[in-house]
């Protein structure tokens, strides 16, 4: 049996984590504002459609973990790449050349992939 009020904390914890709102996790999941509301509040218990779309949306949850407390969270076995200040100040991000326009072309973006599978998307503004 799922304990309401357990979970409520675990749901927070989880919106806390991303740096979310109520209202810009519900749109991330895809439910209305108010079940947020409702489940944190404790009035609604979360149905197993809500639990879905938050495991599907969120990886690094776990269901035992949001359910009963039990595993962790994030979840060990999706690594969240993260970078110490120190990298992150060795590693600034590059300046975008100039490039002369020829033939009437101009640069829409440029994407620079890194080596730990994230990129960066530069459009022209």
């Amino acid at each position: 049996m799922i304990n309401n009020e357990e979970f409520t904390k675990r749901l927070q914890k989880v919106i806390d984590f991303y740096g979310e709102s109520a209202s810009s996790f519900a749109e991330k999941i895809g439910v209305q504002r108010s079940s947020i509301s409702h489940i944190l509040s404790g009035r609604n218990k979360p149905s197993l459609d809500f639990v879905l779309k938050v495991l599907s949306s969120f990886p690094e949850v776990e269901l035992y973990w949001l359910m009963n407390g039990k595993g962790n969270f994030p979840s060990k076995k999706s690594k969240i790449p993260t970078l110490p200040i120190s990298e992150v100040e060795k590693n600034p991000i590059p300046e975008i050349p100039q490039i002369s326009k020829s033939d009437d072309k101009s640069i829409e973006r440029i994407v620079i992939f890194y080596k730990d599978g994230t990129f960066k998307n530069f459009e022209q503004s």
